[in-house]
């Protein structure tokens, strides 16, 4: 079970999920609400964009990692994550803040934002987490208490915000941590870089929900792995039945 938030609510809790009073998805639809699952794709006005949709070149700015070309920001460092041998996410990190971003492919008439903000806030709950739905400045999103083990062996509460726009044929998902998921008000410069995100799908057939595979750029400078922390764990277990992710190399690009 989880509530559901307008904009304009009480947004001063420092981004904490809430507890807040709901019904769920099944409930909804008997009442008469609006179904949220199986819609065409919201407009993206200010993004992210498609590949046709940029004019000139769309890389110029842009770290092109195939699937997704991610804008490049001073000072931040970008880490990519495996699936398997492949390349599915990059995790851009800037200062006390971080946001994944994975593409999928999609439905050509149907978005399936909806149906996976379900399937992510069912997967928290069933953990005993918080979700909160909220209209965002990304639109509908989801911001969660996932619970995390500590160290002294007492269970924790991480924020985590999940948010998504629907495009054409594909998905782009970002998962926000750290200081943007705690303060949202703070988190304007991640929100720009997930809106100024440009998704290259391809034309060839796809499965929805098939993962988007990246590639390192050709200057990339690696640096050894580290070990998974909880806080991506976290984000990759409720990653709404889209596939585990793993820690992978790590690029530093620095603007």
């Amino acid at each position: 079970m989880f509530g559901r938030r307008k904009k304009n609510d009480s947004a001063d809790d420092g981004g904490a999920a809430e507890q807040v009073d709901g019904v769920r998805a099944d409930e909804a639809a008997e009442a008469g609400e609006p179904r949220r699952v199986n819609l065409p794709p919201a407009p993206r006005p200010d993004g992210p964009w498609d590949v046709t949709e940029v004019p000139g070149n769309p890389a110029d700015g842009r770290v092109d990692l195939g699937g997704i070309l991610v804008p490049g920001v001073e000072g931040m460092e970008l880490r990519v994550e495996v699936a398997g041998d492949a390349i599915v996410a990059a995790t851009v990190v800037l200062r006390d803040s971080a946001v994944q971003l994975q593409a999928f492919a999609a439905p050509k008439k149907e978005g399936i934002w909806g149906e996976v903000r379900e399937e992510i806030a069912s997967g928290i709950t069933q953990q005993g987490g918080l979700i909160d739905e909220v209209d965002g400045p990304l639109g509908w999103e989801l911001r969660a208490q996932v619970p995390v083990p500590l160290p002294d062996g007492q269970t924790g509460a991480q924020l985590v915000r999940f948010v998504g726009v629907d495009g054409p044929r594909w998905f782009l998902r970002g998962v926000i941590s750290g200081q943007g998921a705690v303060r949202p008000e703070s988190a304007g410069v991640l929100e720009q870089i997930f809106r100024d995100t440009v998704v290259v799908r391809g034309d060839g057939p796809m499965a929805p929900r098939d993962p988007i595979v990246l590639k390192l750029p050709n200057d990339a400078q690696m640096v050894p792995d580290g070990v998974q922390t909880a806080e991506e764990q976290e984000s990759s277990r409720f990653s709404g039945g889209m596939g585990q992710l793993e820690r992978g190399p790590e690029i530093t690009e620095v603007r």
